[in-house]
């Protein structure tokens, strides 16, 4: 699924494993009708991750991974929930033609608050050592020529890889 925020920009079009340390939403806050890297965000295909605000499963994928991990109360639990999917050998499928407007945290309230940093700190913690190999090794549905510190599919300048 495509999701905007609701001045129409993207919030979500997939996730790279890896970006921004530890995943990143593709073409965050890209206008809707902007194509991105080859209209990628337009196109059905394979990630290692898509967010939980609108996913879908089945039940008995769920049950087997063994639902989400309660460890990540808010940040990184549907990243790690999809990349256990990946570890079973089924695909994660992300589809463009569902979009939704998602109002990201509001019910959530400020983020900046200390306790909910403290929070988040501990999740990034968690996440880079429960996936620590997984993240050496890299998202494999993302170029390893593009930059990890982007979520826009931008050429890296320091190194390309043939």
């Amino acid at each position: 699924m495509k999701l905007y925020y609701p001045d129409e920009t993207i919030q979500h079009a997939g996730v790279i494993v890896g970006a921004l340390t530890v995943a990143a939403h593709v073409f965050r806050n890209l206008p809707k009708d902007n194509l991105g890297y080859f209209a990628r965000e337009r196109l059905i295909q394979d990630m290692n991750a898509v967010t939980a605000a609108c996913i879908m499963t089945k039940r008995e994928i769920y049950e087997q991974i063994g639902y989400m991990n309660e460890k990540f109360a808010v940040a990184f639990n549907d990243i790690d929930f999809c990349l256990k999917i990946r570890e079973t050998g089924k695909l994660v499928v992300y589809n463009p033609y569902i979009e939704l407007i998602h109002y990201e945290s509001k019910t959530r309230g400020d983020d900046n608050a200390p306790d909910k940093i403290e929070r988040f700190q501990k999740e990034i913690e968690l996440f880079l050592t429960t996936w620590k190999d997984k993240l050496a090794k890299g998202d494999e549905y993302y170029n390893k020529n593009f930059r990890l510190d982007s979520d826009q599919y931008e050429i890296r300048t320091d190194k390309i890889d043939y």
